[in-house]
């Protein structure tokens, strides 16, 4: 009976080194981990989403949920193969003007930071029928464009009903000046992408971007 118990024991321990990456997880998580960090520490509350198409821009991208207004991308919010559709004009401050209304219906609408509070923006989207918006900065100077904004409310009262969340600036610029190139009005995503057992030197982020 002894010999059963250790044997027990014995294939129980191996169970868990083989559930386990030993070189990269953290088995009492069951996170991953590089060098120190793990991929929870990367993730650390932001969302992920996957540009499918095209081609040129297939990488993760991070983004920074609005800190006090709009939705949050919790499970309900996933949708594969969604359209990212630039607006247009691209401030978006102004739901009357905006020119693509049609192609926001049902998507996910991508906006430049600047001219309107970043609560304007996002109820302008939603007025469009746009089911989140990404806000981007892809003007912002070299020593600005990797950072993260905390997009917070602008204390006028209003609310909105759908996600927001802030891309940083080179990724911004450069899916812009891709969509520009390819002559194409929107690029197709997947969000949100879940990370949490991927390992941090797994995850597919842009290779203009080091993190």
């Amino acid at each position: 009976m002894v010999i059963d118990v250790h044997l027990i024991l014995i294939l129980l321990i191996t169970l868990i080194l083989l559930a386990c990456d030993i070189e990269f997880a953290n088995c009492g998580g069951n996170l991953h981990v590089l060098d120190g960090i793990t991929t929870q520490d990367i993730i650390a509350g932001d969302v992920f989403f996957e540009i499918v198409d095209p081609e040129e821009l297939e990488y993760t991208y991070r983004l920074r949920p609005a800190k006090d207004f709009g939705a949050p991308f919790n499970a309900s919010f996933r949708f594969p193969r969604i359209a990212l559709v630039p607006v247009v004009p691209f401030d978006a401050c102004d739901a009357t003007s905006i020119r693509n209304g049609e192609d926001l219906e049902g998507n996910i609408a991508l906006v430049e930071r600047g001219d309107c509070s970043f609560l304007t923006k996002t109820i302008n989207a939603e007025r469009n029928g746009a089911r989140a918006i990404i806000i981007t900065e892809s003007n912002a100077s070299d020593s600005e464009d990797e950072y993260y904004i905390e997009m917070v409310h602008d204390n006028t009262g209003r609310e909105s009903d759908i996600p927001a969340g802030f891309l940083i600036g080179i990724n911004g610029r450069v899916i812009m000046q891709t969509l520009k190139k390819l002559r194409r009005n929107y690029a197709i995503i997947n969000i949100p992408v879940n990370l949490t057992f991927t390992p941090p030197h797994q995850i597919n982020h842009p290779p203009w971007l080091v993190w």
